[in-house]
Parts: C-alpha cells; structure tokens; sequence
C-alpha cells in the first residue's frame, strides 16, 4: 500500500533516498529533518541514521506493487540528485518511474546543477514530472537549468518563498506551486509576494497552485489566497 500524503499537491510518497545536507537557506527549518528525528526515536529503520544520506534499494520496487493510479512525490525525505546519491541508482529510480507506467512522479530538487550534468543520462517518460525549488531570486538559475530538462511537465516549488521574485521568466514551465514556510521558527510570508508571482502565471498561462501560508500552526492559517483556493494542476501531453 502507498504511503499516503498530507502534502496539498500530490497523493502519495515513495521514499528510495532518506536524508539530505543543506544546501541553501530554504533549507535552514527543514520539515524532512525535525521528521527524520521523530521517525528515529520510533525506531523506523529507514532512519536508523537519522538524516544522514542513506539510499534505501528495499523500497525500489514499491510502487510497482500500488496497482491504485495515482501521483507520487519521489524523495519527500531527501534530493535524488544530491551528488552522494550515485548515478546508477538515480538510473535505478527513473527504470523503475518508466515500468510503473500508470502512476505519475513528482520528482523537486535544489540541486540543479546536478540535474543539468545528467540529464541526457536519464530516460525521460512521461510520467516522470521534475522540479525545482526556489525560496529567492537569488536561485533563480535553477530555473534556467530546470529549462534544459526533456521532462514532460517542468515545475516550481517556490517554498518557503523568502522573497519577491518579480519578472520571472516561466516560458517552458508547466505548474507552479507557492508556500510559505511552517513549523517552529517559520519566516513569514507576504501576501503580495505570492500575489504577484500568481499574477506573472496567469499572465503567462501557467497553472498555479497555492499550498499554505504557513507559520508555526499552518493548519490555522489555511492556504486561501484573495479569497480563494487555488489548486491549478499541469495538463501533461
């Protein structure tokens, strides 16, 4: 049975990686890690190792075993493309994407760079989505990397949006989701910065998803945005 989700945006999660290593401030209150503490003290041995890397080859087949369709978030708990994970077993990943052909994968990176370098290594189907997060302009060349990827839907996850992010470029961008920042210690968002960066995916036809405002008890901020839910999802070819 899948491991079932409470992230707005997709349905279930696969987990073949655990663990990660900051890479930029978004990072700085990672919900992967205050989870992977909690996971450890309940002696989940996936998380033996707590948040230290670690690949995980029991769990590759999994998904091949949920017969239900339905959309999974590839690596909640970690980055495929951190540079520990080895590239045959990033390609171990993907063969599996490609024969779980009835689901659709939601694959969401910080290590751009890293997808640029392998990318025409991979086998794209299309099924498999891939992303980029972006917390401030200063990331936006993930976007420009995100471009060069033969993906049949390529999105950004602007969360925890830190920033203004103003005169995006979005041509070959296929959804984009807004959050802000939750759980303890949670910068706060502005409205008009998620105002804005609706605003610029309307102007450019892109389906935009609002997934919370966050703070420290998300819940009761909701995720209601000019008076409204917006759940916009891509349209994959």
């Amino acid at each position: 049975m899948a491991q079932r989700s409470g992230i707005e945006w997709t349905e279930a999660t696969w987990n073949p990686v655990t663990g990660c290593t900051k890479v930029s401030p978004g990072c700085k209150h990672c919900y992967a890690e205050r989870m992977s503490a909690r996971l450890q003290a309940m002696g989940q041995r996936n998380y033996a190792a707590g948040f230290r890397l670690r690949l995980q080859p029991h769990m590759l087949g999994h998904p091949l075993r949920w017969k239900k369709p339905q959309r999974i978030f590839v690596n909640s708990m970690s980055d495929l493309f951190h540079p520990e994970v080895p590239l045959h077993y990033v390609r171990e990943v993907f063969s599996v994407m490609e024969r779980a052909h009835w689901h659709q994968f939601q694959i969401l990176t910080k290590r751009a760079a890293r997808l640029g370098e392998v990318r025409s290594q991979l086998s794209w189907p299309p099924n498999v989505w891939i992303g980029v997060s972006v917390e401030d302009r200063r990331y936006m060349e993930r976007v420009d990397l995100l471009r060069t990827v033969p993906a049949a839907v390529r999105f950004l996850s602007l969360e925890p949006l830190l920033g203004p992010l103003p005169g995006m470029d979005l041509s070959g961008i296929h959804w984009v989701i807004v959050g802000g920042e939750s759980g303890p210690g949670a910068r706060p968002m502005k409205p008009s910065w998620a105002l804005e960066i609706r605003d610029q995916c309307r102007g450019a036809g892109v389906p935009f998803f609002f997934k919370q405002w966050g703070g420290p008890r998300r819940k009761l901020t909701g995720r209601r945005l000019d008076g409204r839910e917006w759940n916009e999802m891509p349209r994959p070819g």
